[in-house]
């Protein structure tokens, strides 16, 4: 017998003889709760009801911790170990389960889920996290207390749980609290209450925030009586109603007190972005409840009273605006995405089949369609011909570096994120997907990525549409993707809510790490090289 393994049975005999007073059944009963992951399901499940976007991630990755933990226990490490377990001779038996489990000792599955889920959600939210961790270490610990674990087991099993959360940051890094703080301020009109605030409402009247019982009008009455709401109902017109607003604000903005404001999804802010940097109007975006919204997350504004409260103080940072230009002088502005190739497709039959299934179910089935029928678009890329299965744009550098981009540090960068997937490869499509499951992106043949400041596109063939911001548009023979620098400027609180001020970088050590960072992912005579 090892040494481990002699003082793993005397801790075992040691805890089976301690009695914690009233916590027999307490302990019973929650080691009970998380057969099969229950009790984390619907923790899970809880905090989806919460809405928004942390809890909501939160979730996710609790769930999807504690589905490869459980899945490493119980398909490979239980069954190459063949640990018996505990006698319960030395366990009272008022702590008994009901049904003893047959499977072997080592390690602990209910520890492996346990801490696996907790873990993924402290990834999330410190807050959310810490509200989860007690309960994980008490299923932990009973495992021992109900006799059916070794410590040993339990600890095992807790390693491997945040070794599976930890795996999950590979493909989906965890998302900053809060954006880079270095950008500069831009020049806003301060709006006490909201006065000459115009702001267009896209969202039902009656849908607030999830445990909120106001709806996003409300909301915004209560934070900013004086702002003029221009309310868009199910059978208004989207372009003309958002127009109405934007009119209205410039007028107001010609007393030099005008700003639009813009409450919805990021459909309706892309518009209203692009609307207001046409016009010249400082942008405030009002995130409703429940629904997400890239770009405000972005910029660093979190829910409705950021927004509000950098209107009444006139806080505000400037951003990039992408713009698609043809050799026909046709723009197309672009707040957060441009793409060629499988995407267009993608949201054009999705946006077909939602009217009869919903908009994820919808989502699934055109990607499977579109996987199986589409064929690679042929075009030149900065005079390079390529063969291509998709080209993305992304305005500013996303982060993470593989194949799911889902934020961005800075919105004032100056760059493009420019990824592509070759179709001159056999099994482009199967490759990119297996070396991204892998973790190996980055070292793969079919898949190019870097940052430029622009981008030359021609000779367009085999497509008829491009897509931007989730919109679907007809595509032209030849395009040039560049920055327009700092055009337009958004309402942002210089300081979060809650957040401790920070002590500022020293101007030098700045300058040298944004060089540092243009000169690793730019090409080395500053132009682009198209992905190679």
């Amino acid at each position: 017998m090892s040494v481990l393994g002699e003082w793993d049975r005397r801790l075992f005999t040691r805890v089976a003889a301690a009695r914690v007073p009233g916590a027999d059944p307490a302990l019973r009963r929650l080691s009970r709760s998380a057969d099969h992951g229950r009790l984390w399901l619907g923790a899970a499940a809880g905090l989806a009801l919460v809405g928004g976007r942390v809890p909501s991630r939160a979730a996710l990755r609790g769930v999807g911790s504690l589905a490869i933990a459980s899945l490493t226990v119980n398909t490979v490490v239980k069954w190459s170990t063949r640990r018996p377990r505990p006698l319960l001779e030395h366990v009272p038996s008022i702590r008994h389960l009901k049904r003893q489990p047959h499977t072997t000792s080592f390690p602990s599955g209910h520890s492996a889920s346990a801490a696996a889920f907790a873990t993924g959600v402290a990834l999330e939210s410190a807050g959310y996290g810490a509200l989860v961790a007690p309960f994980a270490a008490a299923v932990a610990f009973s495992r021992v207390y109900v006799g059916v674990h070794y410590p040993g087991d339990v600890l095992a099993g807790m390693a491997i749980g945040v070794a599976a959360a930890a795996l999950t940051c590979r493909w989906w890094p965890p998302r900053p609290a809060l954006p880079a703080r270095e950008r500069p301020s831009a020049p806003a009109p301060a709006l006490p209450g909201g006065e000459g605030l115009v702001v267009f409402v896209n969202t039902p009247a009656g849908t607030g925030a999830p445990g909120t019982p106001l709806s996003p009008v409300e909301r915004l009455r209560g934070l900013l009586p004086r702002a003029e709401l221009v309310e868009r109902g199910p059978d208004d017109d989207f372009a003309a109603l958002l127009e109405r607003a934007v009119d209205r604000a410039v007028e107001r903005a010609g007393a030099a007190r005008g700003a639009l404001g813009v409450c919805g999804g990021d459909g309706s802010v892309n518009a209203a972005a692009r609307a207001a940097a046409g016009r010249g109007l400082a942008l405030a975006v009002f995130p409703p409840g429940g629904t997400l919204n890239d770009f405000a997350q972005d910029v660093g504004v979190r829910d409705v009273e950021d927004t509000a409260v950098a209107v009444g103080r006139g806080e505000a940072v400037a951003v990039d605006l992408g713009v698609a230009r043809s050799g026909a002088g046709r723009e197309v502005r672009f707040l957060n995405t441009f793409s060629i190739g499988l995407y267009p497709e993608l949201v054009r039959m999705r946006e077909h089949l939602e009217q009869h299934m919903g908009k994820w179910p919808a989502a699934a089935v055109a990607l499977v369609r579109v996987l199986r029928t589409a064929t690679p678009v042929e075009l030149s890329v900065n005079g390079h011909r390529r063969r291509l299965w998709l080209l993305f744009a992304g305005n500013g550098r996303y982060e993470p570096q593989g194949f799911a981009p889902a934020y961005r540090p800075r919105l004032d960068d100056g760059l493009i994120d420019l990824r592509l997937i070759d179709g001159e490869h056999r099994l482009a499509r199967t490759r990119v997907v297996v070396s991204a499951l892998a973790g190996t992106l980055g070292r793969s043949r079919v898949y190019g990525a870097e940052v430029v400041p622009w981008v030359e596109l021609a000779d367009l063939g085999g497509t008829d549409t491009l897509a931007y911001d989730g919109e679907v548009a007809p595509a032209p023979t030849g395009l040039r993707l560049e920055k327009e620098r700092r055009t337009l400027v958004v309402y942002r609180p210089s300081v979060q809510r809650n957040e401790p001020a920070r002590r500022p970088r020293p101007a030098a050590a700045t300058a040298r790490r944004r060089r540092h960072e243009r000169g690793r992912r730019l090409p080395a005579d500053g132009g682009p090289s198209a992905c190679g």
